[in-house]
């Protein structure tokens, strides 16, 4: 039998911590960020080139996967890791942010979701039930309940009326869960939402029950979806003192450099977001510089790499001129470039944070680190 899923805690500097979720296909070194691998693969990049950035870790989506391939195939197949050349783990989205996402092609009831394919318009029905299956069928070692998501803004009764509903979901899938044919043999974990819109007692109240339930890790969920950061800062802080110290603390669909470093602050361990890899597709850079657009004209002329003290050696090595040739060339190379040398950024700024807070300097570490994006490359 498989050693079963684990998190210890190293280190801590105020509510930021450092630790390590150990599960039989790797260890997964915390704070950190996870590249979005929606439809098995991460945009642009080999895999072996991401676990040379740093991931620990990646994430799939159910619902994508759920329309192409299909979960059962990719279970002929072996499974998600042997399918995508990925042996490390693998943490699965249920799809709940699609029930907001894909609100024009979908109807929601007690049950379920009952979705329109975006792809075709074939008819398929996800439920609590379903949604795990499907993780187990794709194999990822962590996987989310099915919750519904709402965007923000929104009244505090729709925001009430699908925190609970996603509560009643919660139990359903921790029911199928316990039944999932390799749940034990290969250490895999099962993770519950908060949700509650920006209404601080409805966020209370899920992470509450929640914990009740007493899942392995806990997310939070319904953030980045259309609210200011500090509302966002708002429900962290008022939302982690209710979950259990000792367990995984996950914030979805999170975000630019200056969210990861203000959540990583106020006590989140995991993060997963599109950003760095989507804004490399269109030429933006993120870098400990800040914000570079590599389509202005500035850079036409410019020899100097992004960073010449990165990890990723492409960072190093291509000119900015280059860059920008390749991006107004709408070459495919300019795409594979950029997104590599968001994604080392991102696993560079989550491995400072971490060396920072087991130093408990991280207050210091974050000034340095947005003192440098002010400044910006000269």
């Amino acid at each position: 039998m498989s050693a079963p899923f684990s998190f210890q805690i190293n280190s801590r500097d105020g509510a930021a911590r450092t630790g390590a979720i150990h599960l039989p296909r790797g260890t997964i070194r915390t704070p950190a960020f996870m590249p979005v691998g929606t439809a098995a693969t991460v945009k642009a990049m080999h895999t072996h080139e991401v676990k040379s950035l740093g991931a620990d870790v990646l994430l799939g989506n159910t619902y994508h996967l759920m329309l192409r391939p299909g979960a059962e195939r990719v279970a002929r197949l072996g499974g998600l890791h042997k399918m995508m050349n990925w042996s490390h783990p693998i943490l699965t989205d249920s799809g709940g942010f699609q029930v907001m996402s894909l609100a024009k092609l979908r109807k929601l009831n007690e049950k379920g979701v009952t979705f329109q394919s975006h792809i075709d318009g074939s008819r398929y029905e996800l439920t609590p039930e379903r949604a795990i299956e499907i993780q187990g069928l794709l194999g990822s070692d962590i996987q989310m309940q099915l919750d519904e998501c709402v965007r923000l803004p929104c009244s505090d009764a729709d925001a009430a009326r699908a925190m609970r509903l996603s509560l009643r979901w919660a139990e359903r899938c921790q029911k199928a869960f316990s039944e999932q044919p390799g749940r034990v043999e290969f250490g895999r974990a099962l993770f519950g939402i908060v949700q509650g819109g920006a209404n601080r007692e409805l966020r209370v109240e899920s992470a509450r029950e929640l914990t009740a339930m007493d899942f392995q890790g806990y997310s939070i969920g319904g953030l980045a979806v259309g609210e200011p950061q500090d509302v966002m800062l708002d429900m962290i802080e008022t939302v982690i003192p209710h979950l259990p110290d000792e367990k995984p603390h996950y914030l979805m669909g999170v975000g630019t450099p200056d969210d990861l470093v203000e959540a990583v602050r106020r006590g989140i361990d995991m993060f997963d977001c599109v950003m760095p890899t989507r804004a490399g597709r269109h030429g933006q850079v993120f870098s400990r510089f800040g914000k570079i657009n590599i389509r202005n004209a500035r850079h036409a002329d410019d020899p100097r790499p992004i960073d010449e003290a990165s990890s990723w050696e492409p960072a190093r090595t291509y000119s900015r001129a280059y860059l920008h040739h390749l991006v107004k060339a709408g070459e495919i190379l300019g795409m594979m470039l950029l997104t590599g040398i968001n994604l080392a950024y991102y696993q560079e700024l989550m491995a400072g944070m971490r060396h920072a807070i087991a130093e408990q300097r991280l207050d210091d570490f974050i000034a340095q680190t947005k003192d440098g994006w002010a400044r910006g490359d000269g």
